[in-house]
Parts: structure tokens; sequence; C-alpha cells
């Protein structure tokens, strides 16, 4: 696994996984990405929300063999981050599902913070 070197603040990072795989331990799943992102990113893992959509009718190319969509969406997520963050993403969805990285979409979102909502207010 690669360990980055991101600068920047980013908060409130969300990222959901959305794949035509059936996954047997979700709950496992989701809590080592919580963690693995907390520690990549640099944040204390109750800042980061993880989510995951399994089992999906999808295709990538026209087949229907394993492949993964993935959203990361934060505050303060600079476009210089993105390519290191989709390195390790995609090494982590080739090891934890066994797809292929060449299957595997990512889309990077910054979120300002006055449309990012939390605890009855925004940021």
């Amino acid at each position: 696994m690669i360990k980055l070197k991101l600068k920047g603040v980013v908060l409130m990072p969300f990222i959901k996984v959305q794949t035509n795989q059936k996954v047997k331990k979700e709950e496992e799943l989701l809590k080592k990405l919580s963690a693995e992102m907390a520690e990549q990113l640099g944040k204390p893992e109750s800042y980061i929300m993880t989510a995951l959509e399994a089992n999906l009718k999808m295709t990538f190319g026209g087949s229907t063999e394993k492949t993964a969509f993935i959203e990361v969406k934060s505050i303060g997520l600079k476009q210089s981050m993105t390519e290191e963050l989709s390195q390790f993403i995609c090494e982590f969805i080739e090891q934890e599902l066994e797809i292929e990285q060449d299957r595997i979409y990512i889309e990077f979102a910054d979120a300002p913070g006055a449309m990012w909502g939390w605890d009855g207010g925004t940021f």
C-alpha cells in the first residue's frame, strides 16, 4: 500500500464505492477504507464517511466483468491531490475487491464549505 504525502486542508471526506461485485464483509471493507483514508489524508477518522453499494447492475466497456465507480468528495480537495489519491484508491480496491485498476473510475469533487452541511450548520 502506498503512503500519500498530500499537502492541503481536506475536511469531511466522503468516499462512496459502487461495484457490480458481491462483497462478503461489507462493514469490514468500509471500516478498513475509512481507517486507510484517514491515514492517507492525515485526518482523524472521525471526519471520514464511507459508503458501499455492492452487487449493482454495471458495465464498463460493454462488459459486466468486475468493475467499480468511486466518488470522493471533500471540502478542500485540490486537483494536485487527485493523482496520488487515484493511485491509492485503485490499489486499495484492486487488493480488497480484486478489481483490475483499469476497470475503476473515480470522480473527485471539491465542495465549498458553505455547500457542505453538518451538525445543523455548514462549514
